[in-house]
């Protein structure tokens, strides 16, 4: 099976679906693949309130439903499933997906996300929205007045223990190496910020709670002799470990950062390939917000046009 378009969206989330409804508006009827998770990292999310348009807030879910049934109302092409393969070496560009379909594409757009990474415990997932999450910006305004724990020693984890020790009463940072790998400005921050405590040499083996997240079980120098067990009580748990942009499938097709993110070439969202773009968190390593991610959409559909209009054959 063979499908042809002038413009194939690879992944969904604010960015993806926003390209779609601009690549759709523009007449380019776009394919879109929308990936494991449809809708991306938001619809883990609880409740969204920095996103314009939603003064009272909305559910990460409804947030990307309303994108997706917009898209869909100007006849995206919505498929479920996930590109396994690409080409690049030459236009029209090929992709395949994971049930064989073959793509034939002028323009490519890629907004597969990235990832957050945690740590691998199954409370994480059990207490997903309840008390976890991976983004301090987008949900530390929920713990005002709260104790919250931050993971993470380098400059990402001090950045959100840093912001949020101006909401939360009391900020914990869980680091597991007995120093911080931050750049000495944001250590300095930490350590005399009164309402952020430091617990080096220390790790995380579980949380709990009833419903949502009321405490985290720790362990201080795990496998000596000095290892010793205790709990902290916390309504927060954010990872601040990093993400891991989603971008295996494109490695040696296109330009990638040494941290694996879609590297862009100019003032727009074009990648290292004429006709490839890129938009959202697989390109964004700094901001990794929904409102960006989904302007970044909007610039690499109109970029996909008016490329399209300059290779006009």
């Amino acid at each position: 099976m063979s499908d042809t378009t002038k413009c194939l969206i690879i992944g969904s989330g604010p960015a993806g679906y926003t390209a779609a409804i601009y690549a759709s508006r523009a007449n380019l009827a776009p394919i879109i693949y929308e990936g494991l998770q449809p809708g991306g990292q938001l619809t883990t999310t609880s409740e969204v309130e920095n996103f314009p348009g939603y003064p009272d807030g909305v559910m990460g879910a409804q947030l990307m439903d309303d994108l997706r049934r917009q898209a869909a109302r100007f006849d995206a092409d919505l498929r479920t499933g996930v590109i396994t393969m690409v080409d690049f070496s030459k236009r029209p560009f090929i992709a395949v997906s994971d049930d064989g379909t073959k793509i034939k594409a002028d323009t490519v757009i890629i907004a597969t996300g990235a990832s957050a990474r945690y740590l691998g415990l199954d409370d994480e997932r059990r207490y997903a929205g309840l008390g976890v999450s991976a983004c301090a910006t987008c949900d530390g305004f929920f713990y005002r007045g709260r104790s919250v724990a931050v993971v993470g020693g380098g400059d990402t984890a001090c950045e959100e223990a840093y912001y949020l020790s101006g909401l939360a009463k009391q900020v914990y940072m869980i680091v597991r190496k007995d120093y911080l790998r931050a750049s000495k400005a944001m250590q300095k921050r930490v350590t005399e910020k009164e309402n952020i405590t430091i617990l080096f040499n220390t790790q995380t083996r579980g949380l709990f709670g009833e419903e949502f997240v009321e405490g985290a079980h720790l362990v201080e120098y795990a496998g000596t002799p000095e290892e010793h067990e205790f709990d902290i009580k916390i309504d927060g748990f954010f990872l601040a470990i990093g993400h891991k942009p989603n971008t295996d499938i494109f490695r040696g097709h296109i330009e990638l950062d040494e941290q694996g993110y879609i590297k862009l070439t100019g003032n727009d969202q074009s990648t290292s390939v004429d006709g490839v773009f890129a938009a959202g968190d697989v390109a964004d390593p700094v901001y990794q917000q929904a409102i960006i991610a989904a302007g970044s959409g909007c610039r690499a559909a109109l970029d996909a046009e008016r490329f399209l209009m300059e290779h006009q054959s």
